[in-house]
């Protein structure tokens, strides 16, 4: 059989939970950013003070012990936050696969090397038939010589380039 002072003690816990506890969650919620987090350490601090139950009881307002134990508690979890681990769901995290560029930047610096190898006339009809995607006729107007120039030139840099970047 309980004594009725421990069920005296337990029913006045229940009625302080019933009367503060959504006044509890609701301080935990502003002080943490997870309301999950807010409920659980809320629910921590009423497991420790049924635990201490008559030392809370005892003290001059026991509102204002729990309310401390609740900012006590909630600064606490935001100094292991630091070390604990979080899982996180698997769309969260960064995509693995992507790429990073590193393998067209060396590429392209190679190319560019190459490039500057050639020949100035070569060079210039390579550049404006595949950088800047001119038709031969625009570049034989741009560079005063014939069509069949530009793709003499286009076609003897190529090769030049194929034999270069294939060492």
């Amino acid at each position: 059989m309980v004594e009725a002072g421990g069920e005296a003690q337990v029913l006045a816990f229940e009625d302080f939970v019933a009367a503060r506890g959504p006044a509890l969650v609701r301080l935990a919620r502003g002080l943490l950013r997870d309301p999950d987090t807010a409920e659980d350490v809320v629910q921590d601090v009423l497991a420790k003070a049924l635990l201490h139950w008559k030392r809370v009881q005892g003290a001059d307002d026991p509102v204002a012990y729990v309310n401390r134990m609740v900012v006590n508690a909630s600064t606490s979890f935001w100094r292991r936050a630091a070390r604990r681990e979080r899982p996180v769901a698997a769309e969260d995290l960064p995509d693995a696969g992507r790429a990073d560029g590193t393998g067209q930047l060396a590429d392209r610096d190679e190319l560019l090397t190459a490039l500057r190898t050639l020949p100035t006339k070569q060079r210039t009809v390579l550049v404006l038939r595949h950088f800047e995607d001119m038709p031969d006729e625009q570049i034989a107007d741009l560079l005063d010589v014939t069509t069949g120039t530009v793709r003499s030139n286009a076609h003897r840099g190529l090769a030049a380039l194929r034999t270069a970047l294939s060492r």
